[in-house]
């Protein structure tokens, strides 16, 4: 009788055994990856207001951190080299000590001002210094978890890739959890706290973890078929592939999100979506039983791709539900192929470290060609289409069917590239049918490429070059009506659009205008003499109402500080013997409205104009107190807003700057957000009372636009007549909703109060 209770005992007692191990290893790795992702926004957050807005913080951030996983990878894959169960799990107990030791997550002491040159490598300093270890000590914990897991004879030792999916539901939630929980409802100084208590969880988990592994049995059976089954090294080519499998995805998550950003809609939170989609795929692929099956991926593909290709040539405008979603529709599922080719393909249970390296390293590729190289190397989105035809060769390798009839591709291939792309260096019937049907002829093209993939099973290179041609034509056949002439730097990419028959120029970041300008008159002759403010900047908007309020107020020549450049359409506001003086932070914008070819605002108005370059919350400080009649922040023309100009603490720097009875102006027009209360609450904060303008011109075909204007002072009588005219409302400061601050700001609360009002 004792023999036979004595097995079932000792069973039930591995059973329990091996819950526990996986709920304690799960937990571990899930907690790891909500601190990792939850890190980026809140340090980042913490560091903007310091040192600036610029989007060069951002992409260093982006370095930084891509860098610093890959990193914490090579360490998990070094140290799980050493077969003594204790030393790794020490080691890293150590390490995860030390790192809470330096928490909670601050600036570091040393570090001021930054430098006027090296200001990258100050910056990736500033990271390391302050947020390093911790961060280094998180991004190994996904991998060396895993290699863990492996040695402790659990049964699922022997694949244990299904906990990397734990990893990214947890990176998945604290994605969303971030902008539309913790942000809204917790300062940065309380974000700080909680994340720090977490990260004391997590060494508690790890430890366990850790004690687990150590009295773990040594060398049982499941060691012996995870840890020492003569599973082949893989080699370099198999290595090289998954770092190209890992780039394409990694580089695409950001450029499908610069485009549908720029060139469809800059929505706010708008980068959430891909985001998700991309961590919802290495979710689905690393799952014991996919819910979503890999040739059923590798089938829909290429129809994915041709669909990006029609939906490039469609451009982003036309429907606009219908563009975003096929985007990034077509997005995951070339993100799941590629990411599923990876699970495929993943090596046996003991290689697991070294497979991981790869994949951090590819993904760093990607996220530095996107991020960091293509913004310098391209004057477009150039980069979308690019990875958009490399995905076409993350496809594995295929047996053609019919290869006598695929053998004749590349002759005919070359023969329907002459005859497309030749007649659009020619004027005449059948360029002008060409481009009036670019959409069905790079469209037909793509198709053509997804039926070789699903019909004949052609070789990948094929594909790939089929995409290329229909991308091509793409590029060669523009759906821009008039001459466009591009400009991108780290701050986005604009287009100067000339309108058909030249009657204006048009700055646009997307699908919103920035400024325009009247180069022909409605009978068709050019204009001339000096150019008349128009688009938001017209005399009797908002912003030419406060100055010329301000002006007859004042009744001698204002001094005047204006944030944003832009067309340089705010330079003709500006009077004989006044002092106008621009802050702008990307140069390629103050080339553009210099250039007469594009803008004839500066030329004309103000030639000597000579803007502070540089993140206005950095420059404008260093400004003398009490020195500017009216300060016109114009910063928030645009869906993406740089929040750090809209806080209490960057009011209190305006409201310094003010001469005794100044103003300051504030351009909100904003189709997502609710920017009004937002200024006035921040003025308020500051003892300064606001008014708001917001008027529709009903003349936008004449490009000229209502607007949404709030105007703050410290007394009535410093805005002069505007504090009696009807267009302009006094309004008090919303007791409901938060002031933002350095410490605390609320998107979703903008948007939600945008869509509320129904504007």
């Amino acid at each position: 009788m004792d023999s036979i209770v004595q097995p079932a005992a000792t069973e039930q007692s591995s059973a329990s055994r091996n819950r526990l191990l996986l709920t304690v290893y799960t937990a571990a790795i899930f907690v790891s990856a909500l601190l990792l992702f939850s890190v980026q926004p809140l340090f980042t957050k913490m560091v903007l207001p310091r040192l600036g807005g610029s989007p060069a913080v951002w992409s260093v951030a982006m370095v930084f951190f891509q860098s610093l996983l890959l990193a914490g990878y090579a360490y998990a894959h070094l140290l799980m080299q050493v077969k003594n169960r204790i030393v790794p799990v020490a080691v890293h107990l150590v390490l995860l000590v030390a790192a809470f030791a330096t928490l909670p997550l601050g600036i570091a002491s040393a570090y001021g001002e930054p430098p006027a040159s090296g200001y990258a490598v100050w910056l990736l300093g500033l990271f390391v210094v302050s947020i390093g270890l911790p961060f280094f000590a998180l991004a190994a914990n996904n991998p060396l978890l895993q290699a863990w897991f492996v040695r402790t004879g659990h049964p699922a030792g022997h694949d244990p890739y299904f906990l990397y999916a734990s990893s990214n539901i947890g990176s998945f939630l604290a994605l969303l959890s971030y902008p539309f929980l913790l942000e809204p409802m917790f300062t940065l100084h309380a974000q700080n706290r909680f994340w720090t208590a977490g990260y004391g969880l997590l060494i508690l988990l790890i430890a366990g973890c850790g004690m687990l592994l150590l009295r773990s049995p040594q060398l049982t059976a499941a060691d012996a078929r995870t840890e020492e089954v003569n599973a082949p090294a893989p080699g370099l080519v198999t290595r090289l592939r998954w770092i190209f499998l890992a780039a394409v995805p990694s580089g695409l998550l950001i450029a499908v999100t610069a485009h549908i950003s720029t060139d469809v809609a800059a929505a706010p939170l708008l980068w959430v979506l891909p985001l998700s989609l991309y961590l919802l795929t290495w979710v689905v692929v690393f799952q014991s039983r996919p819910l979503l099956r890999h040739k059923w991926m590798l089938m829909l593909q290429p129809v994915a791709i041709a669909g990006v290709v029609v939906l490039l040539a469609f451009g982003g405008e036309q429907n606009l539900l219908l563009t975003l979603g096929g985007h990034q529709l077509c997005f995951f599922v070339i993100a799941m192929a590629c990411h599923g080719e990876l699970a495929r393909t993943r090596p046996a249970a003991k290689y697991l470290t070294g497979f991981y390296v790869a994949l951090s390293f590819g993904g760093m590729v990607g996220g530095l060609f996107a991020g960091l190289v293509a913004p310098f190397t391209f004057s477009w989105i150039a980069e979308y289409p690019i990875l958009i035809a490399l995905a076409a060769l993350c496809r594995p390798p295929a047996n053609e069917r019919l290869a006598g009839l695929v053998r004749w591709y590349w002759l005919a291939l070359a023969a329907l590239a002459a005859a497309l792309v030749v007649p659009s260096y020619a004027t005449g019937g059948l360029s002008i049918w060409l481009e009036d049907h670019r959409v069905w002829v790079a469209g037909a093209v793509g198709v053509l490429a997804a039926l070789l993939a699903l019909t004949f099973n052609a070789d990948r290179w094929k594909i790939f070059a089929t995409v290329v041609l229909a991308l091509a034509l793409i590029r060669v056949y523009p759906a821009d009506e008039g001459r466009v002439t591009t400009v991108r730097s780290f701050f986005g990419v604009h287009k100067i659009v000339e309108t058909p028959g030249g009657y204006f120029h048009v700055l646009m970041h997307g699908t919103t205008i920035h400024g325009a300008e009247r180069f022909r008159n409605s009978n068709g002759t050019p204009v001339t003499g000096r150019p008349e403010p128009i688009t938001y900047y017209h005399k009797d908007g908002g912003i030419g109402q406060a100055v010329s309020a301000i002006r007859e107020r004042k009744g001698a020549p204002l001094k005047v500080a204006a944030i944003g450049v832009g067309s340089g359409t705010l330079a003709c506001a500006a009077e004989r013997g006044e002092s106008w003086k621009f802050f702008e932070i990307d140069q390629s914008m103050v080339d553009a409205a210099r250039d007469p070819k594009n803008f004839r605002y500066i030329s004309n108005c103000l030639p000597d104009l000579n803007p502070v370059i540089g993140d206005a919350r950095l420059t404008f400080a260093k400004e003398p107190d009490g020195a500017y009649d009216l300060i016109i922040v114009d910063a928030y023309s645009s869906d993406a807003i740089p929040i750090h100009l809209a806080t209490k603490e960057a009011m209190k720097i305006y409201k310094d700057k003010l001469a005794p009875h100044g103003a300051v102006v504030m351009h909100v027009s904003n189709r997502h957000l609710d920017l009004e209360t937002v200024v006035v609450g921040i003025a308020d904060a500051n003892d300064l009372t606001s008014w708001v303008f917001n008027e529709d011109s009903g003349r936008d075909s004449d490009y000229i636009f209502s607007t949404d204007v709030v105007i703050s002072a410290r007394e009535e009588a410093d805005i002069g007549k505007l504090a009696s005219s009807k267009s302009w409302e006094q309004t008090e400061a919303d007791d409901r909703v938060r002031v933002w601050s350095d410490d605390y700001s609320n998107i979703l609360g903008a948007l939600y109060r945008r869509l509320r009002d129904g504007e």
